[in-house]
């Protein structure tokens, strides 16, 4: 039997470290097969393994500093420090905080949650492109978004545009009532919701009606040069080849790119290469064009969707596993 002892500094963290109803160090408990109590200030660790121990310590520092840093200890950080911990990369966490994206119309601050989103925003703001590839849930809109924003309403590029394919996924758009515009709008839905986010509706609309702000299929972009825009290509991975250089090539003088992506949820017929792919593969090392991939750990929705991912990759592995082994 192993255990170990810590002092917190106040009620008020160790509320905060525990959480409602003790949600966090259940968690904790849970994913170091310890038990974790409290006295007073002092918190006690105890578990027949004393490696596990060591780790949901330091697994509870990492909730200590999420509380002095003035942040709200949430389940998703919980299993972020867990994941962190077990990997033995918890001290990168610090990094994440203070760095503010943007204030939606709300007030609320839009900031990266995760290492990888940090490493994402500040590839953004370092390079002319970036592609931004991972699984659902990850931020790679939204922060795109939040960045383009920023740098509009600081001047530093005076549109912002936003486009991606309209792929058919399962459901024809010619199948779907009115004109043109209405049948591509649940395509650039995403994009609308997250612009409504950071400016509010009413903003929105104003910008949009100057031409100022732009959302619109990846079609509408052929023959433009795009200067002083910031410009986000999203759901990249149902691009053909053809469409992405077509869009890449867009790119004017002081503009920024982001294309985002999730390679394992392309809708294109089989007989099509995703452009996304492709263009990874080409300009991995092209000089100022920098290519950030996102892993389950930087999902920031709802715990299932990390669960979903995992399973689906583990599902593709054994598939693959299989196919090599039948030759």
């Amino acid at each position: 039997m192993a255990d170990l002892s810590m002092k917190l500094n106040s009620a008020e963290e160790i509320s905060a470290v525990f959480g409602d109803f003790d949600r966090n160090i259940n968690l904790v408990q849970k994913a170091f097969s310890v038990t974790i109590f409290s006295r007073g200030s002092e918190v006690k660790i105890s578990g027949d393994d004393e490696h596990s121990v060591k780790k949901a310590e330091k697994a509870l520092r990492t909730l200590c500093g999420y509380f002095h840093r003035g942040e709200t200890i949430e389940e998703q950080q919980v299993r972020y420090a867990i994941a962190m911990v077990n990997e033995g990369a918890e001290e990168e966490i610090s990094a994440v905080s203070g760095d503010c994206v943007c204030v939606t119309c709300s007030g609320k601050p839009i900031k990266p949650k995760t290492v990888g989103q940090k490493k994402y925003c500040d590839m953004i703001r370092k390079r002319t492109i970036t592609f931004g590839v991972g699984p659902a849930g990850t931020g790679k809109t939204y922060l795109a978004v939040a960045l383009a924003v920023t740098a509009f309403k600081q001047k530093q590029v005076q549109r912002i545009i936003l486009t991606r394919p309209a792929v058919e996924a399962g459901e024809k758009l010619g199948f779907l009532p009115g004109d043109l515009q209405n049948k591509v709008d649940p395509y650039l839905r995403p994009l609308y919701d997250a612009l409504f986010d950071m400016l509010g509706q009413e903003s929105f609309a104003k910008l949009q009606e100057r031409g100022t702000i732009e959302v619109a299929p990846l079609a509408y972009m052929r023959g433009r040069t795009l200067d002083d825009s910031f410009i986000i290509l999203d759901e990249a991975q149902n691009t053909t080849r053809e469409q992405m250089k077509m869009f890449l090539t867009r790119l004017g003088f002081n503009s920024k790119m982001v294309i985002t992506g999730d390679i394992t949820q392309i809708d294109l017929p089989e007989s099509k290469k995703s452009g996304l792919v492709e263009a990874l593969r080409v300009l991995k090392n092209v000089e100022d064009i920098g290519q950030n991939y996102f892993t389950e750990k930087d999902v920031v929705r709802h715990k299932l969707v990390q669960d979903i991912v995992n399973a689906y990759e583990q599902h593709s592995g054994s598939r693959r596993e299989r196919r090599e082994k039948n030759g």
